[in-house]
């Protein structure tokens, strides 16, 4: 009986051991715990004060803005970039799979080639219309007429399909257009040069410069176009298909009677 008494004792004794270890580990696993939570507190109380920093320097009303936005982003940690280094040379490059494959996949590396455009270029110097237009003269002076002059006696002579004549009537018109431009335009360019060297002359004298204006100029070309008609005896034709011209402008804006129902 003795002898079982004391095995009873040993095992209680035993048993108190075991909790109190249990019960010493539990604390310091708490005491871990503790630790844990004062580490992630510390970290977040730096992000926040990194935050400030960073938002110290930002004027008042950007930060309103970008609230009122929704744009936090701006003030927020940069995104890390992808490390897209290749171990060796050798291996491919790896691709994103956000980026969407395009439908053209360039096989050979040819040399892209530049259309430039000489009026647009500083490499082909500045654009001087009065040299161009004297280095192109014979357009006007030579071809243009030539080719009028061929498809008026095509057009005479009659004959062949419909739509090739009506293709050449276009032609014609437009190139009694042109020509009618280029007479005009040389005739501007004269009247304009023929200012240039009278104030040109009145600076020598000493007089200040005068500068027409352009309505100025209009009216200049219209009284030598007057008097050239005068002189040509087409005046009164000329004054008849105005007159026509403008009663078919106005005619536009009278008022038309209603149809009756």
């Amino acid at each position: 009986m003795a002898r079982k008494k004391v095995e009873d004792e040993s095992v209680h004794e035993e048993s108190d051991e075991q909790v109190s270890s249990d019960s010493g580990g539990s604390g310091s696993g708490s005491e871990d715990n503790s630790e844990d939570d004062s580490e992630s507190g510390s970290d977040a109380d730096s992000a926040e004060e990194e935050l400030q920093s960073q938002v110290a320097d930002v004027p008042f009303e950007l930060l309103q803005q970008a609230r009122s936005n929704g744009q936090t982003s701006s003030f927020s940690r940069s995104k890390k970039v992808a490390d897209t280094k290749r171990a060796n040379k050798n291996r491919p490059m790896e691709m994103t799979s956000k980026k969407p494959v395009p439908r053209f996949r360039e096989v050979i590396q040819a040399p892209k080639r530049e259309v430039r455009d000489p009026r647009f270029e500083s490499l082909c110097g500045n654009f001087d219309e009065s040299r161009f237009k004297k280095a192109y003269s014979f357009l006007y002076d030579e071809d243009l007429p030539a080719e009028r002059q061929r498809i008026s006696k095509e057009l005479a002579k009659g004959g062949g399909v419909e739509e090739d004549l009506e293709e050449k009537k276009k032609r014609l018109e437009w190139i009694d257009k042109e020509l009618k431009k280029e007479q005009q335009r040389r005739k501007h360019a004269e009247t304009a040069a023929q200012h240039g060297s009278k104030e040109k002359e009145a600076v020598k004298q000493g007089k200040k410069p005068f500068y027409p204006k352009k309505s100025e100029l209009k009216k200049e070309e219209l009284v030598g176009k007057y008097q050239e008609l005068k002189a040509s005896g087409k005046l009164d034709k000329f004054l008849e298909k105005r007159r026509k011209k403008n009663a078919a402008k106005d005619h536009r804006y009278v008022p038309y009677r209603r149809p009756q129902v």
